[in-house]
Parts: C-alpha cells; structure tokens; sequence
C-alpha cells in the first residue's frame, strides 16, 4: 500500500489543513456547486461547507476513518490533512447539487446557510473575460460529479486514478461515468489557467448594494404598518365604541420607478425613424422581432434590469454601469433567438439584452443580463449588436439601415466575401465566433454596408461587436484596399488582447516601410491601437511585419503600452525596434518610426549608430538591447513604445 493510504487524520492535522488551504479549498466548492444556486448564495455556501468540514472529533485508530490518498501536484505535495478536508469539501458540494424532492429529508448541504450570512450587500466574485464565461457556461451544463471530476483533474492536477478515487470516497454514484462526462469540458483552451482566476475565485469579492429602492419601499411600508397598529392597538385600548379614524396603506412606488417597470411604456421608435434623422445610432433602431407585443417576457426583462435576482447572471463592459433605468428605455428587440428568448433595451447610454431560457415562463435559472456601455455610438459602430452567444458561435443584429451583410475572412485577404442570411428583424443566421474559437486558423468578421459604406466589425466576447479601421490616427478609413487588407491579415490573430475590455474601435496603421538589409526584402512597421468605450485603458501595440509566405502570418509584436497616447490622435507618432537575424545568420537591430521623425539613433549594449529619416538598421549581437530615440524636425526628442 502506498505511503498515506490509510493514513488517520487528526484534528490538529485537519485544523492546519484547513486554515492553511482555506482560499483553495472555498475555490474548489464553489466550481463544484451548480450555477443555478446564484452568485450570491453559491458564494455562501462555498464558504459554508469548507467551515463544516472540520471534524468534530479525532478517528479513533481502529476506527473507519477515510483513507487519504496521494494527492501530488507538480509543484508541491499537498499533506494527508488537505486530502481529507477536501474530501469532506467535495462530498458536501455533491449532495448541495442533488435536486430537492417534495416529500424526502433535505440534507444540511441543499439548504440555505445559517452561516456565513450578509445583510443589506450582495457578494459576488470578479468578473473575467469571454474565456472564463465560456468555461463558467460549459461546467454548469455538467452534472455535479462531472463538475467535480474536471475540478480534480484540472485544478488539483490529480490523476484519473486519483481523481477517481477522490469521487468514490465523495460519494459519487458512477466515478467513471464522471470522468467520461467531464472529458467534454477538457478541450477548453487553458481550462486549468481559467479555474485558478478571480471569476471563480471566492475569497475576493466584489459588494453591491441590494435593491435599495425596494428596501426603502419595504422599510417605509414596515414603519407605516407598525404606526397603523400602534394606533389600532391604543384606539382598542381607548374607552368608548373605538370607531378613530386610523388610515394606513402600502408605500407608493415612485412615478419614475413604475414608469421604468411598464412595458406599455417602453419607447418604440416608428420603423421609418431612421430615414428621416440626420443621425444614425441606436436611438432610431425601430422595435423589431416576433415578441415586442409579449407584455409578461417584457415585464420580466424590466424586473431583471431594476433588480436582477441571485439567480441572474449579470455582466457589464469595464466601465458601464449596472443600475436600473432612470426612466422607460427603449425596445430595440424582442424575440427567439435559437433556443433563449432575448429582449435588448436602450436607455440612451446601454444597450441591455436580457435572455431567459425557451420555456422557463419567469423562474430565474439560466437568465443572463447583458450590459454595455453606446454613448457617443456613431453609424459604424452601432451597425449591430450580438443577439445570442453560444458555444463557439455568434448571432447578430443588425441595424434597420444596414442593406447588405457578409463574412469576410481576415487571415485570406485577397478571398471574397460570402453572403450571410438574416431574417426580417435584422437577425443572422449565426458564423463561428473569433473570440471563442481555439487557436487561428481564420477569423470570421462581419461586413456590412448600407448602400454608401462597408463596415467591418469582429466580436471581441461582448456585446457590442469592435469597429476594425485601418489608416494614420486622425483619418482612419474602413478596411476597403490591398494594403488595409494585407496588413490586418496579419494584424487579426493578436485580437485576443483586447479581448472583454469594452472595445470600442481597433484601427491599424502601416506607419513605415524598410528595407531590410542584405537584400532581405522589404518589412513594414505597424500600429495596432484598440480604444475603449468607457475612453481609459486603450492598448497600443507594435508590430514588425517581415516578409512572410503565408498572407495571414501573425506579426512580431515588439511594444506595447496602455493608455498611452502613441499612436492616437493625440500623439500621431510612433518608434519601436526589434532585434532581427538575417537569413545569412548576421544580428541587426532595426528601428522604424512614423513619418513626422527627421531621424533615430541607436545606443547602448554595445551598439552605436543612427540614420536621418525614421527607420534605422544596425548590426548587433544576439541579445543586445540598446536604447533607441528619435527626433522631430523641431528637435523635439521621440522615446521609443515600451
């Protein structure tokens, strides 16, 4: 028998186990408990059945103390004692996912915690990006054992033996039956690197405030029902036949509260609205889809908006707000979208898309509540809106004005776009999403054009899809000719880094062009600068595109900076270097700069020269990193992206 099997744990031992391992083991609760339990209580009770799991005694030596098996990480050993609470921490989140039966004995797990408790706050872990959304939606269709066994095997890096072993021992009915189940969810890219994020980290929340509206409404309501029998209690207790004049009643919702909760309020902007405006964006998006007359689906999107329960699934663009409307927004759609019924509201600064799953009439699993921030959209950016993401697809919806819709693959730039169907509400048939795929073979983005201008958007894992621009900061232009095309074909594989920032544009720029020495053709340098909606947090990045075979080879990214005004309108310059090998084996340091630089010098670790203009090539050794600076022609000093 191994070293451990069979090993007895004490109190003490667990106790240390426990303490020591808390955060991690809080994590692995909270990924095994089902999503339908909500943020809020699924936090809770994560918290909860780690607490519980401390033995209430120490197993006697002869006794049936589990056995604890050899849980071996590839940095680091975890002792007999962890082995044994996460255990227990398992079994216990297994029967919290067993499904409650009328007439049977809820176990201690199924029911709400008694303890830890909060009052007046809602607790909920950090938000990630599209990746960990995907895993969170992927892991909550398994049952509990599967999640259980994707948990041993990803985060805790056991063995199948192992994990199998672990879910015997936590009461798993079918062990292997598990394992098979979870071997689905195995094919996530970085699915071990997503577990250990702080969207599923439990430790480190995020506080918000309950609905405050409804809590004054409730606390005024109880005070007004206090007083009434306060009065009813004196008045019976006063002589005579009792007849006061005692007048009570329910705590009157405001008029901008019941006017946001009304569907027959909703805004619903005339279908021909677009025409005659001198503007186009969201504001004149008419009221579209099979379900803008379904008063209760509408109700039921306004209750989640104003107050999303524990049961919704929240998530917002960095820095769009989540609050309720001030007044009665706007109904851009309502409709079947596959198998979710989907309501997206405008309030003049968000678009919110609320969907519920086909068939749940009001119960709060499954429904999602989408916000992003629009204000300041123009007509190239509020184009379309993603309808529905699932899986490795998307669905758009397009805008009333938008005439014509294809796919146009980045990474072929000489290919031709292909048409893409949309029914009569501006909704399309749904093409394989960019930001969910594995790896890069293609990178399918929408093109739309209404009669006057073709527009490329991309989904970047949110709600509204990016604008993609090529061109010097201050005239950016659409992405229509060869070299725009070439260039982002090059350019589209590096998306993923701005991938759930709150995009608003990406714009690439082909600043220079140098000759390479030794004959070795021509490279061109590239800025890539991605701007957000909430205006902070841009990234700017820095490429250096040689000659390749492939049109769709990635470029070499060799700067790149956040919220830096580089490559903007602010600062319409650039200068980034990159140490090259030429294919006869020299070492060159090469520099290119934007037009605005006279010239550029390269010092430091060992290599000295310069060039007038702005690109620059001297020889170096492999591993040098002199410093590189430019000049304007007022001998103004340019610092290289960093």
């Amino acid at each position: 028998m191994g070293a451990g099997i069979g090993a007895r744990i004490g109190v003490g031992q667990a106790e240390a186990a426990l303490v020591e391992h808390y955060p991690r083991l809080v994590r692995i609760a909270y990924l095994v408990l089902p999503a339908s339990l909500g943020q809020g209580r699924r936090v809770l009770t994560a918290h909860a059945l780690v607490q519980r799991s401390f033995p209430r005694g120490e197993p006697a030596a002869g006794g049936s103390a589990p056995a604890v098996p050899r849980a071996r990480r590839p940095e680091e050993v975890r002792d007999p004692g962890y082995a044994y609470v996460r255990d227990r921490v398992v079994r216990q989140a297994l029967e919290a996912s067993l499904p409650l039966r009328r007439w049977a004995r809820p176990r201690r797990a199924q029911l709400p915690p008694l303890l830890p408790h909060v009052w007046g706050v809602r607790v909920f872990p950090r938000s990630g990006g599209a990746g960990e959304l995907a895993l969170d939606q992927r892991l909550s269709a398994l049952s509990g054992p599967a999640r259980a066994a994707y948990v041993l095997r990803a985060l805790e890096r056991l063995s199948d033996g192992e994990a199998r072993a672990a879910l015997e021992r936590a009461g798993a009915a079918d062990p292997d039956r598990a394992l098979a189940e979870s071997d689905g969810v195995r094919d996530v890219r970085g699915g071990a690197e997503l577990l250990g994020s702080s969207e599923f980290d439990a430790c480190s929340l995020q506080v918000r405030p309950t609905d405050l509206l409804r809590r004054r409404r409730h606390g005024r309501a109880a005070v007004v029902a206090a007083a009434a029998l306060a009065v009813c209690g004196t008045l019976l207790l006063l002589p005579g036949d009792g007849e006061g004049d005692a007048r009570s009643g329910p705590y009157p919702r405001d008029a901008a509260a019941r006017a946001a909760l009304d569907p027959d309020r909703l805004v619903r902007v005339p279908a021909t609205a677009w025409r005659e405006s001198v503007r186009r964006d969201f504001s004149v998006w008419p009221a579209r889809g099979a379900l803008t007359e379904d008063r209760p689906l509408l109700r039921r999107a306004l209750a989640a908006w104003e107050s999303p329960g524990d049961g919704v699934r929240v998530s917002a663009t960095p820095g769009t707000p989540a609050g309720p409307p001030a007044g009665p927004p706007q109904l851009l759609f309502a409709g079947d979208v596959g198998r979710a019924r989907v309501v997206v509201l405008h309030d003049g600064l968000r678009v919110v898309r609320y969907a519920e799953p086909a068939g749940t009439r009001g119960t709060p699993d499954g429904v999602a509540l989408d916000f992003a921030r629009t204000d300041g959209a123009d007509a190239a950016v509020s184009g379309a809106l993603v309808a529905r993401r699932s899986q490795a697809y998307v669905r758009y919806l397009t805008a009333p004005w938008v005439r014509d819709v294809s796919v146009r693959d980045l990474l072929d730039p000489a290919g031709a776009p292909r048409p893409l169907r949309r029914d009569a509400s501006g909704l399309t048939d749904r093409l394989p999403s960019p930001a969910q795929g594995q790896g890069c073979r293609s990178w399918q983005a929408l093109e739309l054009a209404d009669g006057s201008t073709t527009t490329l958007v991309t989904d970047l894992g949110e709600l509204t899809p990016a604008h993609l621009t090529y061109g010097p900061p201050g005239a950016p232009a659409e992405i229509t000719g060869t070299a725009a095309r070439a260039s982002w074909a090059r350019t589209a594989c590096l998306l993923p880094g701005v991938r759930a920032h709150g995009v608003r544009t990406v714009n690439s720029w082909r600043y220079a062009a140098q000759r390479l020495p030794e004959a070795n053709g021509t490279a061109f340098w590239v800025c890539t600068r991605a701007e957000t909606w909430q205006g902070s947090g841009s990234r700017v990045l820095a490429q250096f595109h040689p000659p390749a075979a492939r049109p769709g080879t990635p470029g070499t990214v060799v700067a790149r900076a956040e919220d830096s005004p580089s490559c903007g309108v602010r600062e319409p310059r650039v200068l980034a270097g990159v140490l090259w090998k030429s294919r006869a084996g020299q070492w060159y340091v090469l520099a290119g700069g934007s037009r605005q630089l006279t010239s550029v010098t390269v010092l430091g670790d060992g290599v000295e020269g310069g060039a007038a203009g702005s690109t620059v090539a001297v020889r170096a050794r492999d591993g040098a990193r002199p410093r590189l600076n430019g000049r304007l022609a007022d001998g103004t000093s340019v610092n290289s992206l960093r």
